[in-house]
């Protein structure tokens, strides 16, 4: 009998860009990270990508990527963010579809999925289409070959779906169990899945209405259950275990022991469970418990003889079928007791509405510049991957009904642009959690935003009336948020960004750069500046000139004048006017510069206002990076003098201190506060530094202790990490070099001292890989009496032993 396991992983985060932007806003709630994108990876892709197999001591002695012997499927937005962001992470998800294509037959263990989690029962029939070719595209453009197999969002199926993906050559799907209707072997009689169920060992055949057929893999329930929610992580050798004690001994047919989960349980969700399944693989392989294996391999070798019949508009997700997201089925995440998910449906229908008022839209004025405007969208995707000149220019060679120029292009990408928020604004997030107010719920409201907006500029103009009438509906379970159309409004309000509004951000930001480049990327706009002209009085400034400004994804642009005025603080006003002809500039420029340099603030603000008539922002209306950079400017002098307060109390009072605290006598909350204070900024200091001062550390570690004091660890473990991770990475400047794993040795000798345990894996990455490339040749030198080599040697092993590496 041949035993097979495959581990799936479904890994995805809803798209979070704001979309005005195409870029995602910090998140406060994810720090010490930018948002949460960045903190998942750090967690859960980064860690599988070289997960840790441990010895008997705890020390590294193998790291492997997780991604090579699993199954796994990557929402295609979440891999955009990568390539962008993290590109290792996105070329070690590549490199190991390679290898695992080598390892499993040719067969690459990757898995497409619809585009952006739109829940596929839910959507229409044009979105449904769309949705499978753009994820489809999307991996052939990424991973180099067609998808065998599609992973659909919360497993959420129905024939029409799974026949769209047949017709596109998908040739499997993974579902749950509990989503079979009907069973038969073959030519047997039907029986009940819910009397008998499925075995999860086999692989089914769907027929389908068209005529074609799906092979469905139904995942092994109780064990992806265990993983998810059991803490099944918590042992590599257990999950091991368990997985082999999933094979019958009644059969001598070929079985596959298989499960499915959200890849974020392997680091995100459960810590170290990036490590439970790198050991479970190896346990798995170095005990012969069965062969691992992915689905593509398994397929080519054993075709199936079952059938089965699905159980319509299902998911695994939600036991009322996919009422999650349309209803208040009683799905809910359990945080918030009481509340009810009522806002479901109305926002539903809202959108649903917005949807089929768009399509009409999209179909009288496409109608006008496309051959066939479906067929146009659907090759969009094109576009989106590559948003090159040639690229458009090759996409409207193939749709444009006639010749196009830069005015008529535009149009194109509006219309197309207006149905790529429309599908965005069904990213299945939106209705998951708990309320309306969620930061999942006003994303998708974002999305529908930004479709409005566009589908206004073709003359649509109560559109969004309509669609905020109906999101009234909505009630939060949070009074203080209202309706649907409160949250609506207030999120549109802070996210939008039209081409006066990136003026007055540039300009803002223009004066605090100290004069940028003349013309350079605001996230998804291009700008060129004609003319800029600063002024300064005393510690006021004013920045005047004129740019371009394009959009480089509509191709849109307007030409504008901007200036920008502080007057100290947080006093800083921003404001748009039409591009006037240069000499009527000129005068503008004179006259605000006069009245400026006459220290006449009030006469400057009032002219200020009136030459800039398309609108004037305050700090307020900053995005939010760009915000927290200038409030981190304005507030350096002031956190400054702070400090100074704090130190001068501190330095004057630290003897008194030390003797409270050798006397254990409490401490008086005041002088507490400012020794915190004052140790905590200067040690963050020195972590940040580029050149770390470890005697000065090790003596402000000391103080803390002497007057004990407790910091808040989370960011000052970050803080190091980053400072540790520069000073590795130095290594693969000078591999051979002596002076730098010197430093880097001299750098973890702190980690004893320090009051928090350090993440390590960046520096453990790079001395793993050292100890793989470049340890064996100059261990062999050193031998030949090398004594360079010696050194090298000899400080590697130091450096290894710290950071838990075995290297024997």
């Amino acid at each position: 009998m041949e035993r097979f396991v495959c581990i799936h992983g479904h890994f995805y985060q809803p798209p979070r860009e704001n979309p005005w932007l195409e870029a995602v806003e910090i998140q406060d709630g994810a720090a010490p990270y930018h948002d949460w994108n960045k903190r998942i990876t750090a967690e859960c892709y980064a860690v599988n990508a070289a997960s840790r197999i441990l010895d008997d001591q705890d020390r590294i002695l193998r790291i492997v990527n997780n991604y090579e012997k699993m199954s796994f499927n990557f929402g295609p937005t979440l891999l955009s963010w990568l390539e962008a962001h993290s590109p290792f992470v996105y070329q070690a998800v590549l490199e190991a579809d390679q290898r695992s294509s080598e390892r499993f037959s040719g067969h690459g263990s990757a898995l497409a999925q619809p585009y952006n989690h739109m829940i596929m029962p839910l959507a229409n029939a044009g979105d449904k289409e769309t949705q499978v070719i753009w994820g489809m595209r999307d991996f052939e453009h990424r991973f180099g070959r067609r998808p065998e197999g599609m992973w659909l969002p919360e497993t959420a199926v129905d024939l029409k779906t799974l026949d769209v993906m047949a017709a596109q050559g998908i040739r499997f799907t993974i579902l749950a169990p509990l989503q079979a209707r009907r069973r038969r072997a073959p030519r047997g009689p039907w029986k009940d899945a819910g009397e008998h169920p499925v075995d999860s060992r086999l692989p089914y055949r769907v027929r389908l209405p068209s005529g074609r057929d799906m092979t469905v893999f139904f995942y092994d329930g109780a064990v992806s259950r265990a993983v998810a929610f059991e803490r099944l992580l918590s042992s590599g050798e257990a999950l091991a275990e368990r997985l082999a004690q999933g094979f019958s001994d009644e059969t001598e047919k070929a079985q596959l022991v298989h499960i499915a989960t959200d890849g974020e349980s392997y680091g995100h969700h459960h810590r170290f469970g990036d490590m439970a399944l790198a050991y479970a693989i190896h346990t798995i392989e170095t005990r012969g418990l069965a062969r691992m294996t992915n689905y593509g391999e398994f397929l080519a070798l054993h075709h199936p003889e079952q059938e089965a019949e699905i159980a319509e508009n299902t998911s695994w997700s939600c036991e009322h079928g996919v009422g999650r997201w349309k209803a208040d089925c009683g799905c809910h995440t359990g945080a918030h007791p009481g509340w009810n998910q009522a806002w479901r449906a109305p926002l539903r229908t809202a959108l649903d509405d917005l949807s089929a008022d768009l399509a009409r839209l999209f179909e009288e004025e496409g109608g006008n510049r496309f051959r066939d405007p479906w067929a146009a969208r659907n090759d969009y995707i094109d576009v989106i991957l590559d948003r090159s000149e040639e690229s458009r220019r090759s996409f409207f060679e193939r749709h444009a009904a006639a010749a196009t120029d830069g005015d008529k292009e535009a149009a194109f990408l509006k219309l197309l642009e207006m149905q790529r928020h429309a599908m965005l604004m069904y990213t299945s997030c939106g209705w998951f959690f708990d309320d309306i107010s969620g930061i999942e719920a006003v994303q998708i409201l974002r999305y529908a935003a930004r479709a409005i907006e566009l589908a206004e500029e073709f003359g649509a103009g109560d559109i969004g009336t309509r669609f905020m009438e109906a999101l009234a509906a909505a009630q939060s379970n949070r009074m203080d948020q209202g309706t649907g159309r409160h949250i609506y409004e207030r999120a549109v309000a802070r996210s939008r960004a039209d081409f006066s509004k990136v003026a007055a951000h540039h300009a803002m930001c223009r004066l605090f750069q100290n004069g940028s480049d003349a013309e350079g990327r605001f996230y998804c706009y291009r700008i060129e500046d004609e003319v800029v002209e600063t002024r300064q009085a005393g510690k006021a400034s004013l920045l005047l000139g004129r740019a371009r400004i394009l959009s480089e994804i509509t191709r849109d642009g307007r030409d504008l004048c901007f200036g920008a005025l502080h007057l100290g603080d947080q006093n800083l006003t921003g404001g748009v006017g039409k591009m006037e002809d240069p000499e009527r500039f000129a005068s503008t420029v004179d006259e605000l510069g006069r009245v400026f340099e006459g220290a006449d603030f009030h006469e400057t603000l009032r002219r200020f206002d009136r030459s800039f008539p398309l609108g004037v922002y305050s700090l307020k209306s900053l995005f939010r990076d760009e915000q927290r950079r200038i409030l981190g400017r304005i507030l350096e002098a002031t956190l400054n003098d702070v400090e100074g307060v704090y130190r001068r109390l501190y330095d004057d009072q630290a003897p008194l201190m030390r003797f409270l605290m050798d006397a254990e006598a409490p401490l008086p909350k005041a002088l507490h506060v400012a020794a915190e204070f004052v140790l905590h900024a200067e040690l963050k200091r020195r972590f940040q530094s580029d050149d770390i001062d470890l005697d000065g550390i090790e003596s402000l570690l000391q103080e803390a202790r002497g007057v004990g004091v407790t910091f808040d660890t989370e960011p000052l473990e970050f803080a190091f990490r980053r400072s540790l991770e520069r000073t590795a990475m130095r290594l693969l400047d000078k591999p051979d070099g002596v002076e730098p794993i010197h430093r880097l040795d001299a750098v973890l000798s702190l980690l004893d001292s320090l009051p928090f345990k350090v993440n390590l894996r960046t520096a453990q990455n790079i001395c793993y890989d050292l100890k793989e490339t470049r340890w064996p040749s100059m261990k062999e030198n050193a031998e030949a009496g090398s004594g360079k080599a010696r050194d090298w040697v000899d400080l590697f092993g130091r450096v290894c032993a710290k950071l838990w590496v075995r290297i024997d």
